[in-house]
């Protein structure tokens, strides 16, 4: 099986409408997807890449730039997501390294995330590629 990495491309979008309802429980309009992903493919403070095997896109990662007043800069992981029909394959951690490499690159600090309480597997993965857990928080928002 032969797996590429490559930057998102706005066509992309089908597929990852797919993968945020199937494998993260986001059920989000395709049409808006397609917005969003057109803005931030324009914005280089957002970096998006994705898995593809033969002509479908079986996951990708989303990352921008984090500064605080508080810390150094870093680079923040959005969202990540592999079908389960991929997972242990080593495609996740591909992904991570994309944009461990941007991190690099831009010399950023690390990498860091959020993910959720109820993600057990997720936190497993995170841990087995060398992310350590920093703090437990909880997220509040206020919709308008």
């Amino acid at each position: 099986m032969k797996i590429i990495i490559r930057e998102c491309e706005l066509q992309d979008y089908v597929d990852i409408v797919l993968l945020n309802k199937n494998e993260m429980g986001y059920n989000y309009p395709a049409e808006d997807t397609k917005g969003q992903l057109e803005r931030l493919l324009r914005d280089n403070n957002h970096k998006l890449y994705v898995a593809k095997v033969a002509d479908k896109i079986v996951g990708y990662i989303h990352a921008n730039n984090h500064d605080l007043l508080y810390a150094p800069h870093l680079k923040n992981i959005m969202g990540i997501a592999v079908s389960a029909d991929f997972r242990g394959k080593g495609i996740g951690k591909m992904l991570l390294n994309e944009v461990e490499n941007w991190a690099r690159d831009t010399g950023a600090w690390g990498v860091r995330l959020v993910s959720g309480a109820t993600r057990t597997g997720a936190h497993a993965f995170y841990l087995a590629c060398g992310y350590t857990l920093k703090k437990e928080q909880n997220n509040f928002n206020k919709i308008f």
